[in-house]
């Protein structure tokens, strides 16, 4: 069953690849606890099938990069991509996005909380495995205020734009 609007985002780990150790995190994957980096603040959550897939490269992340200050002015503090990838796969598509200091880029490799959220979806049919839907959400203080979720082949709902109309001043 997905999660709903009001509901608290369940806890689980995700991983980030750092290309320069800063700020207390090494080099490579850093394991990060989500109800620990939602305390408090107001975060936009997008998930997607996957790294370097068409419209992922193409439309969803560019656009957060584009609007990140427009989320910003909106209170957001910050924009976060979760894909079923492995840290080093978001790292790359990272760098690759040009999403350094707009989008974290988290790996969700054994889909601990995209299953969590029951966002997840089965594309073994098309040689992917267990994968997320198309999603974007904002979690003010860990609590789902806002879920857009595509239908399946759709990007209309989960977009940068469509996010930053939906999000209260």
């Amino acid at each position: 069953m997905a999660i709903k609007v009001g509901e608290r985002v369940p806890d689980a780990t995700l991983y980030e690849f750092f290309e320069e150790a800063s700020g207390g995190c090494a080099l490579g994957p850093n394991a990060f606890s989500v109800a620990e980096l939602t305390a408090g603040r107001r975060i936009v959550v997008f998930g997607l099938p996957g790294a370097f897939t068409p419209t992922c490269s193409a439309k969803h992340v560019p656009g957060y990069v584009e609007h990140i200050q427009a989320f910003r002015d909106k209170g957001i503090d910050e924009v976060w991509c979760v894909s079923v990838n492995d840290a080093f796969v978001m790292g790359a598509w990272a760098r690759d996005q040009g999403s350094a200091g707009a989008v974290r880029m988290f790996g969700d490799g054994a889909a601990e909380f995209t299953r969590k959220l029951g966002l997840d979806q089965d594309l073994s049919a098309r040689g992917m495995g267990v994968r997320s839907q198309r999603y974007a959400m904002l979690l003010d203080d860990g609590v789902v205020k806002l879920l857009h979720v595509e239908a399946p082949g759709k990007f209309e709902v989960s977009d940068a734009e469509s996010m930053l109309k939906a999000l209260p001043a």
